[in-house]
């Protein structure tokens, strides 16, 4: 039987997820002034670092010190001027959808049955009534495993030059290819702590020129996430508000490290981690995400042996290793992995032997 860690629990849970030492230790220099010369030399640095990260060349690049539900009130609140079309799969984008509502945004949800992807071609149904100025769509729905086919989508929307394509990449930025500028993204977004590996506690996004050009005709869309507020901002190089300067440097050191291992490994990285675990869940369980739409970077574990969740999650947590429970309506129907981030092969492997031992005890 593994023995259980003392120092921490690692997390395997599809965001937070576990940060490396290295990553910590960026969090703990000393913080330094973000109105002077040596902010604006860390941003400098860091734009085009983010915007390689997001297959971007042209696409301003934002940080923020929210969580990326604030980036999507955001995207709402500086794009949407007539209606926007919010495809839902999942807890995730379902909320995503409320934002809207709660943001004042005339919205239209477009419901997809749990554990299946978005249709491009309902999307694209959809688009036909010329009633939308925007799409909201969550590229990896981290409630279920899905991901969904952000290429096909964005060339529906492509069709209709008028319509914006907002994307929440939150547990697929840096894990699965996302490519802004190939799929024509206007706004993508997505928080540190999933395939990134940072704490949590900050946000980043890419920003098109026309959405730029949509936000600078909106009003009523606040001040802390105006995007042309923003860009006025970080053309200076300086924050628009005081910012994580902690955060800041884990990530400038993390974009490094992903630079010398390459987006392609990394990408590879997690196919790999992936297909272990979705063997092992088939062998063991069932999938809840459809052949052909299952995540990279979070597996979703249909319940098929009608286990106590809550207890084999705690078996796990007691051998030192952090699994999660389904989400929502979800919770004692699946369990999910995350395999993001900076997890290895070796990583999982271990992983999966501490969960057979954990079945076990909850079977």
């Amino acid at each position: 039987m593994s023995s259980p860690r003392t120092d921490h629990k690692v997390l395997f849970t599809p965001g937070p997820t576990e940060v490396a030492p290295e990553i910590l230790r960026e969090m703990s220099r000393p913080v330094i002034g973000h109105r002077g010369a040596e902010m604006q030399e860390l941003i400098r640095d860091l734009v085009p670092r983010l915007r390689w990260l997001f297959g971007s060349r042209a696409h301003d690049v934002f940080l923020t010190c929210c969580s990326a539900t604030g980036l999507w009130e955001a995207a709402i609140r500086n794009c949407v001027a007539r209606r926007v079309l919010v495809p839902i799969c999942g807890a995730f984008s379902e909320r995503f959808y409320e934002v809207a509502v709660a943001c004042g945004a005339e919205a239209d949800p477009l419901h997809v049955e749990p554990g299946r992807p978005v249709a491009a071609q309902a999307v694209a149904d959809m688009l036909a009534t010329g009633r939308y100025d925007a799409v909201a769509l969550v590229h990896n729905e981290t409630s279920t495993g899905v991901v969904n086919p952000l290429g096909a989508i964005a060339e529906a929307v492509a069709r209709h030059p008028d319509v914006l394509l907002l994307v929440d990449a939150v547990s697929s930025l840096g894990g699965m290819p996302v490519e802004v500028d190939r799929h024509g993204i206007d706004v993508c977004l997505a928080s540190v702590q999933k395939c990134l590996a940072l704490p949590p506690g900050s946000s980043v996004c890419a920003v098109s020129p026309r959405a730029m050009e949509r936000s600078s005709r909106r009003t009523g869309k606040g001040y802390y996430f105006d995007f042309v507020r923003l860009k006025a901002c970080f053309d200076k190089q300086t924050p628009m508000a005081t910012p994580s300067v902690s955060h800041m440097f884990a990530l400038q050191a993390q974009l490094r490290r992903m630079e010398t291992e390459t987006l392609e490994a990394r990408y590879a990285r997690h196919r790999a981690m992936a297909d272990l675990t979705r063997a092992w869940a088939q062998e063991r369980f069932a999938l809840f995400a459809a052949e052909g739409a299952r995540s990279e970077t979070v597996t979703c574990v249909a319940n098929s042996r009608r286990i106590k969740v809550a207890q084999f999650v705690g078996a796990v947590a007691a051998r030192g290793l952090g699994v999660s429970n389904g989400y929502g309506k979800l919770k004692e129907a699946t369990f999910r992995i995350g395999h993001m981030g900076d997890h290895t092969v070796d990583g999982i492997r271990g992983l999966l032997r501490v969960m057979d031992e954990a079945l076990k005890e909850s079977s």
